[in-house]
């Protein structure tokens, strides 16, 4: 029991040693404000739904690292994403541009919509001319009145 308790605390305090070293204040405070405002509109390319701003993933603390490198060698917004662009693809943007190579991506919800509405009215269509209205015999409509009368 007590070699128990002593691998638990051992787990326990070892937690601490795996950590990441704390990331360095801001050397330039306008460049990380930048930083936020480019990398609030990149994806992760990692985690895929997360912002390259909010993402913890390696990937995203090199592009980080990248995009205020150029940055700092006086690149407008525009030019930072059209330079990830280049390498990642439109993917790497949370909007990406509508253009013949994106047209599913931004149609295909909608697409996918229209045919399941499609669909489902199909069915039911087909389902409600299966269904047949049910017609009761003379006994059975004196026996369902019987018992209808009987309930309080």
């Amino acid at each position: 029991m007590r070699g128990l308790i002593a691998v638990l605390a051992a787990l326990v305090f070892a937690t601490g040693a795996i950590g990441k070293e704390a990331a360095p204040l801001a050397e330039d405070e306008a460049v990380e404000k930048r930083l936020v405002k480019i990398a609030e509109e990149l994806r992760c390319l990692v985690c895929q739904n997360e912002s390259l701003a909010g993402s913890r993933a390696d990937l995203a603390e090199d592009l980080r690292r990248e995009v205020r490198g150029l940055i700092k060698q006086g690149r407008t917004d525009q030019e930072v994403k059209d330079f990830l662009v280049s390498r990642y693809g439109d993917f790497v943007l949370y909007q990406p541009p509508v253009k013949p190579t994106t047209w599913l991506l931004w149609g295909g919800p909608f697409l996918l919509l229209i045919v399941g509405v499609t669909a489902l009215i199909a069915y039911l269509r087909r389902r409600s001319s299966q269904v047949r209205k049910a017609e009761l015999t003379e006994d059975e409509r004196k026996r369902a009145e019987a018992l209808l009368k009987e309930t309080p």
